[in-house]
This record gives structure tokens, C-alpha cells and sequence, in this order.
């Protein structure tokens, strides 16, 4: 602070946002797009009962975003299928706003910073170039003081803005691999759905 100059403190600005979406996004994923294993592997079976999902979903609560997907399936699993896949389909679009929510500010800083820092960098070359007058080198330690402010600014830029990218990319890496994950389960539930019509269907035609 002392020494990088006034950019710095815009910069610190962006590194406490990108901290603070960072962390909310951690909690997001750990509390609300978590999926256990046995509701998994239930899924994955076909031949499973309703009554058991309706109770692993009901132990996952609510706010829990498979809960929710799910939910949206197993309650609308008497309408046709095509029924169905719409309201499946605009539970997943909700889904995915929600995990995206926020993601814009990461990649502003991803911007943001280098630039900042960068400004930064003009200030202090600014501020050393005022030192040397028409009689030479004015303050040679005041100059070099305007070099440091400028490296100092575009390091720190340049590292929120690392920083901040790795952030992003993995992050939309595991909201990708979320979404995948409920599009392959939700076709398992899709499946299950057709096959207990298929066989009503048949039971129908031989009682009749």
C-alpha cells in the first residue's frame, strides 16, 4: 500500500469481490449442488421404486438443486413424457442462472485488473518523469520510488487477475459437469417414466 501507489486500493477492491464470489460460490456448491452416492446409484438402476427417490429426496431438502430437479420429474411423472422434459427443462435452466449468479464478476476482474494495473504503471513512470528537469536527475531516489509504484501495480494486477481466471475456469468447469450430471440423471428418470407407461400400456391391453 505503501509503496504501489493509489491503484492499489481499486485493485484490492477487485481481489475482495473476486474473494468474496470465490467463496460464495464454494458454499453454493457444497451445500446446495451436492448429489450422495446411493441417490446416484438409485437412478442409475431403472427398475427402482418412486417411494425410495421420494425419500432420498426428501433427506437432500428443498434448496438442494438435484432435490429440486428431481422433484420437478417425479412430481409431473403422470403427464406425457414431452410434458415432462419441458418442465424438467425449465427447472434446469433456473438451476444453471443460479450457479452462474455471480460468475460476471470474475470475468470483469479477469479484465478489470490487468488494466488497473497497467494505469498504475503510467502513474508512476508519470510521477519519475516529473523528477528529472531541464538540469538532469532531480531525485534519483524519487525516481526510483516511480519505477517500484509501477512494477508494484502491475504485479498486483496482473496476479488478482491470475488469480481470478483460474477461479473462473474451474468454476465453469464444475458448473458444466453439474449440469451434465443432472441431464444424464434427469434422462434415467425420463426413461423409468416410459418404461412404467410402456407397461401400464401393455397391462391394459390384457385386461382388456
Amino acid at each position: 500500500l505503501q509503496h504501489g501507489g493509489v491503484i492499489i486500493y481499486p485493485l484490492l477492491i477487485l481481489a475482495l469481490a473476486a474473494l468474496v464470489v470465490v467463496l460464495d460460490k464454494t458454499i453454493v456448491y457444497r451445500r446446495h449442488a451436492r448429489l450422495p452416492e446411493p441417490l446416484r446409484q438409485l437412478v442409475e438402476t431403472y427398475g427402482f421404486d418412486w417411494a425410495d427417490l421420494d425419500r432420498q429426496i426428501g433427506e437432500l431438502g428443498p434448496q438442494n438443486y438435484f432435490s429440486r430437479f428431481f422433484r420437478t420429474i417425479m412430481d409431473n411423472r403422470t403427464k406425457p413424457a414431452w410434458w415432462v422434459e419441458s418442465r424438467a427443462g425449465d427447472e434446469a435452466q433456473q438451476i444453471e442462472k443460479s450457479l452462474g449468479r455471480g460468475m460476471w464478476v470474475l470475468d470483469t476482474i479477469i479484465t478489470a485488473a490487468p488494466l488497473l494495473g497497467l494505469l498504475g504503471t503510467l502513474f508512476g513512470m508519470m510521477q519519475s518523469f516529473k523528477l528529472i528537469g531541464p538540469a538532469g536527475l532531480l531525485d534519483p531516489g524519487g525516481v526510483t520510488a516511480g519505477v517500484a509504484e509501477a512494477l508494484i501495480a502491475t504485479a498486483v494486477g496482473l496476479l488478482i487477475a491470475l488469480v481470478a481466471l483460474f477461479a473462473f475456469t474451474y468454476l465453469t468447469r464444475l458448473q458444466a459437469q453439474t449440469l451434465d450430471e443432472m441431464e444424464r440423471l434427469g434422462t434415467r428418470l425420463l426413461d423409468h417414466i416410459r418404461l412404467d407407461a410402456q407397461e401400464a400400456g401393455a397391462d391394459h391391453a390384457v385386461a382388456s
